[in-house]
C-alpha cells in the first residue's frame, strides 16, 4: 500500500435492529455478542491490517466519543471527528474525506462500518488493496460487492455491467443499477441472473474524486464542505460543523452519490461478510451448546444463569439473573436491566416495528 491509504470507520451510528441490547446509549459497534472484543476494536484490528493506526480516522457522535477512545486508544483524538448529529453516510464520509484531503491532498480512503464481521481476512485484505490501488485512479470510485449467499430482504444490490479488467486476479465490473431492500420475490430473482452482489457500503475512492462527484451530484453538501473546508483544525471548527450538519439533508451515500455516478465500479468481496443485521444472524454465528442454543452472558458481570429443559436452538442473552427456557424452540430471548425481549428467531426483522412504536410514543428512556 502506498503512504496515500487511508481508513475511515463509521462508528456513529445509533443502532436498533439489535434492540434492546444495541440501543442510543450502547450502539451495537461497542458490543461483544459473545466474542472476546466489541465489534468496532474487531473492525480497527483487521483495518489495521491495511492501514497503520496514524492512517485511520474515525467519525462518530459527540456523545460516543469516549467509548471510541477507550476502545480504540491507539487513535489519536485528532483523528477522531465527532458530528453534532446524525445525517446519515453521506456527510459522515464526506466530512471525513474532507478532514483527511487537508492533511493529503492525494489520499485514497477506504470506508468502514464499524459493526460488520469478516471471517477471512486474509481475503479481505487483498479485495482492498486491490480496491485501493484502483481507487487511486482519481476518475473511478470503487465499491466492494459482497456475492449474496441467500435472497436477503434487508440489504441493497448492486447490478453489475461488463467487467472492465482485472486487477490482481479479481474482476472490476461497471456499475449498472443499486436497488435498495427488494422484496423476497424480487431478491430471488437478483440472486438467479448472478448479476447482483449485496451492498456492504464498502467503498473506496480518492477524496478527488469524491469531491468531484458531490460538486455533480450533491451541491448543497458541496457548498456546506466548501465552507467548512475554511475550518478544519482550527478553533473554528466545532462551530463551523454545526452549522454545516444543520444546512444539508439526512441522505445515504447510496441516494446522494452512489445510485447516480457513471464512474463507479465494483470488485467483488468474498470473504466471510456479514453486517449482524438482527438476532438470527447473532444465532446463525454464534456458539452452539449440544441442544443448539447460543447463550450470550452479560460481558461485564457474567453472573446471569441459564437452565434449559427440552428447549433448542433457541439465542439467549442473559444479564445477571437466572433465565429459564422450557420446551421451546427457535426462539429470541434477550434479558437486560429495564427490557425483556422475547420472540421467534424467524420474526427477528420485526423487532424495528417495536422501536419505531417507542419513538411514535416518545418513550425515549428505553430508545
Amino acid at each position: 500500500m502506498t503512504d496515500h491509504v487511508y481508513a475511515l470507520i463509521l462508528a456513529g451510528g445509533g443502532g436498533t435492529r439489535l434492540w434492546p441490547k444495541s440501543r442510543e446509549k450502547t450502539p451495537k459497534q461497542f458490543l461483544k455478542l459473545g466474542a472476546e472484543k466489541t465489534l468496532l476494536r474487531a473492525t480497527a484490528e483487521r483495518v489495521q491490517k491495511l492501514a497503520d493506526w496514524d492512517h485511520i480516522y474515525v467519525i462518530t457522535n459527540i456523545t460516543q466519543l469516549k467509548d471510541v477512545q477507550r476502545e480504540l486508544p491507539e487513535v489519536s483524538k485528532a483523528h477522531i471527528i465527532c458530528e453534532p448529529q446524525k445525517r446519515e453516510t453521506a456527510m459522515a464520509m464526506a466530512v471525513g474525506s474532507l478532514v483527511i484531503q487537508q492533511r493529503d491532498p492525494d489520499a485514497v480512503i477506504m470506508n468502514f462500518a464499524s459493526d460488520h464481521i469478516v471471517q477471512d481476512v486474509e481475503e479481505f485484505v487483498r479485495v482492498m488493496h486491490t480496491a485501493a490501488s484502483t481507487a487511486e485512479d482519481p476518475n473511478v470510485m470503487v465499491t466492494v460487492g459482497i456475492s449474496p449467499t441467500f435472497a436477503h430482504t434487508g440489504l441493497g444490490y448492486i447490478r453489475i455491467g461488463k467487467e472492465l479488467r482485472k486487477t490482481n486476479r479479481l474482476p472490476v465490473f461497471h456499475v449498472d443499477s443499486f436497488t435498495e431492500k427488494p422484496n423476497f420475490a424480487t431478491a430471488k430473482a437478483f440472486l438467479a441472473t448472478g448479476k447482483y452482489f449485496w451492498n456492504a457500503n464498502n467503498y473506496v475512492w480518492s477524496c478527488k474524486s469524491l469531491e468531484a462527484a458531490f460538486l455533480k451530484h450533491a451541491p448543497k453538501i458541496a457548498d456546506a464542505l466548501d465552507e467548512l473546508r475554511k475550518h478544519v483544525g482550527k478553533s473554528s471548527w466545532d462551530q463551523a460543523l454545526e452549522k454545516a450538519y444543520d444546512s444539508v439533508e439526512s441522505i445515504s451515500i447510496d441516494y446522494a452519490i452512489s445510485e447516480k455516478a457513471d464512474n463507479l465500479v465494483l470488485i467483488p468481496g468474498d470473504f466471510g461478510w456479514n453486517d449482524i443485521g438482527d438476532w438470527k444472524v447473532v444465532y446463525d454465528l454464534g456458539k452452539k451448546d449440544p441442544d443448539g442454543n447460543v447463550i450470550l452472558q452479560d460481558n461485564e458481570n457474567h453472573n446471569g444463569e441459564i437452565i434449559t429443559h427440552e428447549a433448542r436452538e433457541n439465542l439467549v442473552s442473559v444479564n445477571g439473573r437466572l433465565v429459564a427456557l422450557v420446551d421451546i424452540e427457535n426462539m429470541i430471548v434477550i434479558d437486560t436491566p429495564e427490557i425483556l425481549l422475547i420472540m421467534p428467531k424467524a420474526k427477528s426483522q420485526d423487532v424495528k416495528e417495536i422501536v419505531e412504536r417507542l419513538k411514535a410514543e416518545k418513550r425515549k428512556e428505553f430508545l
